[in-house]
């Protein structure tokens, strides 16, 4: 035992006043806790709104799904437990009631709500077209871009897109034909196919320059940057609900994760630069942003708006096609007859896939019926970050909003929802036919299609929309002329619902069986 000394009574003192203050600490938190959690449940203006008391309490419950990838999953099972409008957060709902489209996204008297600022992207100097908060300045990036996305500039474009999509029929015809000398298919992982196509399109349209995917069977390094934005975007917004721990939760994101994500902006802005100083004549998504430059087209703007846009277009413009092909093909071929309907349009109506263009692919009523069955059951966005209620305060689908309020729209639900389709987890292109909206009898007539809204409605409505649809028309005309379908081996099959998703969906391996066709 120490002899008491004044340095000993000091620090004896001292300990003991720490130790109180440590209690005093703990019990003010504990006090404020507690009170946090009676006034959102009990005092809180949504605090009616259905919905389970763990989410509505606290916003751990909400946090740990979206950092874990399960927050769609989640979100369905507690719109199936409580209704169309859900509090899934003490200030945030969610909506799987069609309403909510117009009341969010297009109101008719007042602007549309804003996209919440946490979910931008972190680690840029200014965010892109997707993330942009300001409606004004989205209106202006918008207006750059937006002659690039018209359908005469599409009409343009068609042999970039073309080019591709041939090598990549190219590419899937050697391994078939390589694997067992052809006699019995092979079973290809076909993600890797879609994003190489994909992104392959989407550098020559934007940059000038292909990936280079395709002409080497792999992965570009800017693949892995691509798939990892999402997911440093998810972890970002996590720690932001939570504004005073926010500078301890950042240091919590995987230190890979931010790289990949700085690294891809220099990329991007890399390209950006070496395509403004290329002298083209050629049409493609930045020759018309370079003479909306030329035409003082940046005024308000930056080049740190047009590089953060064009990381954006990057991933919305090749990960949310692929997603989609991805879930289209795995229907196909888990359900033959469909498949059987779909290749008897399209081989009866081509001799030869050099003879479909963007415009004759339009007019194919089973194709575009199954890309939009596709869409409402694998939308490319499962979820639709969330946008806030007006300062003043808002209504969204009757429900009074305080100002602040989070809304968000689960598409993934919406589109499975009973409420909205006759048996909505069956792949049944037939719902999109016109016998299906005009026939009573048919069961799909009751079936709500304003829910069904892929790329989204109102003035941030997606600006790619016409070049995803050519996109994906072509890959899947081009691929059920050629190939046979059948569903991989048990252990091999994916099953959609269990994927998970950070904003956009985490795809993992999809195989699908290819055949060479048989041809009389």
């Amino acid at each position: 035992m120490l002899p008491e000394t004044p340095l000993t009574t000091v620090a004896l003192i001292a300990g003991a006043e720490s130790s109180q203050l440590l209690k005093w600490t703990f019990s003010f938190l504990t006090i404020w806790l507690v009170m946090n959690i009676v006034y959102n449940l009990y005092f809180h203006p949504l605090s009616r709104v259905p919905g389970p008391t763990s989410w509505g309490a606290l916003r751990l419950r909400y946090v740990w799904a979206l950092v874990n990838g399960t927050i769609v999953h989640d979100f369905e099972k507690l719109h199936q437990k409580y209704g169309s409008i859900v509090r899934v957060a003490p200030s945030e709902l969610s909506f799987t009631t069609p309403d909510a489209w117009t009341d969010i996204l297009q109101p008719g008297h007042t602007p549309p709500l804003p996209k919440d600022g946490r979910w931008s992207i972190p680690g840029i100097k200014a965010q892109g077209i997707v993330n942009i908060v300001d409606l004004n300045l989205h209106g202006r990036v918008r207006k750059l871009i937006a002659p690039a996305f018209t359908t005469s500039a599409l009409r343009s474009q068609e042999p970039i897109l073309q080019r591709y999509i041939t090598l990549l029929m190219d590419r899937l015809r050697d391994i078939v034909t390589t694997e067992k000398n052809g006699t019995d298919g092979a079973e290809i992982d076909v993600v890797p196919w879609f994003n190489f196509v994909t992104f392959d399109m989407l550098g020559d349209l934007a940059f000038g320059e292909s990936f280079d995917c395709l002409q080497t069977s792999q992965y570009h390094s800017w693949i892995a940057l691509l798939t990892n934005t999402p997911k440093a975007g998810a972890f970002a917004a996590a720690a932001l609900f939570y504004p005073l721990l926010a500078s301890t939760l950042k240091y919590l994101i995987p230190a890979p994760l931010k790289n990949k994500v700085l690294d891809h902006v220099r990329v991007v802005s890399e390209k950006v630069e070496r395509r403004l100083n290329l002298e083209s004549t050629r049409s493609d998504i930045m020759s018309h942003v370079i003479k909306q430059i030329g035409n003082d087209g940046l005024v308000g703007l930056t080049m740190d708006h047009v590089n953060s846009t064009f990381m954006v277009l990057t991933i919305a413009g090749s990960e949310t096609v692929a997603t989609t092909l991805c879930g289209v093909v795995n229907y196909l071929a888990q359900n033959p007859s469909k498949l059987s309907i779909l290749a008897h349009e399209i081989r009866n109506h081509y001799s030869s896939p050099t003879e479909m263009t963007l415009e004759s692919l339009k007019d194919l009523l089973y194709l575009n019926a199954v890309i939009d069955e596709g869409l409402r059951l694998c939308p490319p966005v499962p979820w639709l970050p969330p946008r806030v209620a007006a300062y003043g305060g808002s209504v969204v689908c009757g429900v009074p909003l305080p100002g602040g309020t989070a809304v968000s729209i689960l598409t993934y639900a919406m589109g499975r929802d009973p409420n909205n389709f006759h048996d909505p987890l069956s792949f049944i292109p037939e719902r999109y036919l016109l016998e299906a909206k005009t026939d009573p009898n048919s069961p799909f007539f009751n079936d709500k299609r304003q829910s069904y809204h892929p790329f989204s409605v109102g003035p941030r409505i997606c600006i790619g929309l016409h070049l995803g649809m050519a996109q994906m028309r072509l890959i899947l005309a081009k691929l059920v002329w050629e190939f046979d379908f059948e569903p991989p081996t048990e252990h091999k099959q994916t099953r959609w619902e269990k994927l998970r998703t950070f904003i956009l969906l985490e795809k993992n391996e999809i195989y699908v069986k290819l055949k060479l066709r048989e041809r009389l």
